[in-house]
């Protein structure tokens, strides 16, 4: 298959790109600065054009996500904003556009988190971004067949503890290949309208 990997570049998306590659899949990896492909998936108009760069794929993955992580107290409309626009947005537009891309036998693979059903202090936004890529999921599967669509929701990975280590506290970390087999499930498989949840 043809993949367009979006966050390959990441610690996620490093272990996702090579659990593809391994599986024989060819992987065009997208990130904000380098890559197969640069683009900004926050914006409409780059995403437009990336797609265009990409040529035809057989599906479409995301590794990657921005959310501000703030005391409720302390976050600010812009703080919602930008974590919806980072996190949810950028993944919907993805798949709006990217429908016109992806073969009819295709699929989008998206990425939410623990936060969705797990909260902790200061990941209100994070939670909130999480829930709405998940009921977008659910929702876009009855209108996107023949093509696919699912979301991965991993905990924290082993690899980034020493960045997020803090804010998971007691939770049990995976390793990101660990999650990247619930992106070849994903890809490979039958099912849509799920969220794998790797925990």
């Amino acid at each position: 298959m043809r993949i367009l990997l979006v966050g390959a570049g990441g610690t996620l998306g490093g272990a996702v790109n090579r659990a593809l590659v391994e599986r024989g899949h060819e992987v065009i990896g997208v990130g904000r600065s380098g890559g197969d492909l640069v683009c900004d998936v926050t914006d409409p108009e780059a995403v437009a054009r990336m797609y265009g760069q990409a040529g035809p794929l057989d599906a479409v993955a995301v590794a990657a996500g921005d959310a501000v992580f703030r005391p409720l107290a302390e976050l600010s409309a812009d703080d919602f904003a930008a974590t919806f626009r980072g996190k949810a947005l950028s993944q919907l537009e993805l798949v709006r556009q990217g429908a016109r891309h992806v073969a009819e036998t295709g699929s989008f693979t998206l990425v939410s988190g623990i936060l969705t059903e797990e909260p902790i202090v200061a990941g209100s936004a994070a939670s909130a971004a999480n829930g709405a890529v998940e009921a977008f999921v659910r929702a876009a599967a009855i209108e996107l067949p023949p093509r696919r669509i699912n979301a991965v929701s991993p905990t924290v990975a082993e690899e980034s503890l020493p960045a997020y280590g803090p804010f998971f506290a007691g939770m049990e970390p995976v390793p990101a290949s660990r999650v990247a087999t619930a992106y070849v499930r994903s890809i490979e498989g039958a099912q849509t309208g799920q969220v794998y949840r790797v925990r």
